[in-house]
């Protein structure tokens, strides 16, 4: 086992994958942008490190793979880190507040990307890898009304990772992505809607919002040789919606 970068992990999604990537042996990097409590009780608890970088920042995340390269073999990279930005139609939003969102989501995954690539293909000497993607089902509803901009992000995302896969599977790289849908965190609360999942809920065919936990499960299979087949593709974790 390797050495393993999430971003965005010091909460939710990412703090569960941190947990669930470290219980198969991995060694942990826990990236966060702004609560070091938060990231150091998830490194704590894993084993691993915590390093505060922007994802969107093109030296932070440099040097969040540099800190990783010093525990160890870099052997995965999975991509959470992502914010929605304001809620509500496309026409009430401001320009700085989509930049900051696809500044996060795309930019921050095309650079997390490149430099796992850089770090890990045969091309450069390295043993190979898996990127692991979190994508949004948002991507193919677009989210009218609620997160138009954010749904356009993860577009790009899984976009992004269809060609990326093709671009390195003959240099012992897997890249594909994980696609949540409603998941219960405090994403909702933050963007002041906490009773989003309790209105969303029923038009789930499970009936209820996924756990950080259950996706987590889908990024650990991917990251699995047991998943040694899969490249380029979208894992949808969505109950059915």
């Amino acid at each position: 086992m390797g050495v393993v970068i999430v971003t965005g992990g010091s909460r939710g999604i990412g703090a569960a994958i941190c947990r669930q990537v470290s219980e198969q042996g991995h060694t942990v990097v826990v990236n966060y942008a702004g609560d070091q409590a938060a990231a150091d009780a998830v490194a704590d608890d894993t084993g691993g490190l915590a390093v505060r970088a922007n994802v969107a920042d093109e030296a932070d995340v440099v040097r969040l793979f540099d800190a990783a390269e010093e525990l160890g073999t870099l052997t995965g990279v999975v991509c959470n880190a992502g914010i929605t930005g304001t809620f509500g139609r496309l026409d009430g939003q401001s320009l700085d507040s989509v930049r900051k969102v696809f500044e996060t989501n795309v930019y921050g995954v095309f650079l997390g990307n490149r430099e796992a690539v850089r770090r890990m293909s045969t091309k450069y000497g390295r043993g190979g890898g898996v990127i692991v993607n979190i994508s949004s089902t948002a991507a193919k509803r677009g989210s009218p009304g609620e997160w138009v901009h954010y749904a356009a992000s993860k577009s790009a995302v899984e976009t992004l990772t269809y060609g990326l896969a093709q671009e390195v599977a003959d240099e012992g790289i897997r890249v594909n992505c994980v696609a949540p849908g409603m998941v219960d965190t405090d994403m909702h609360a933050a963007a002041g809607i906490p009773d989003r999942l309790d209105r969303v809920a029923p038009s789930i065919p499970l009936k209820r919002a996924g756990r950080p936990d259950e996706i987590a499960e889908g990024v650990a299979w991917l990251l699995s040789d047991a998943a040694s087949y899969v490249v380029g593709s979208v894992l949808t974790i969505s109950g059915g919606r």
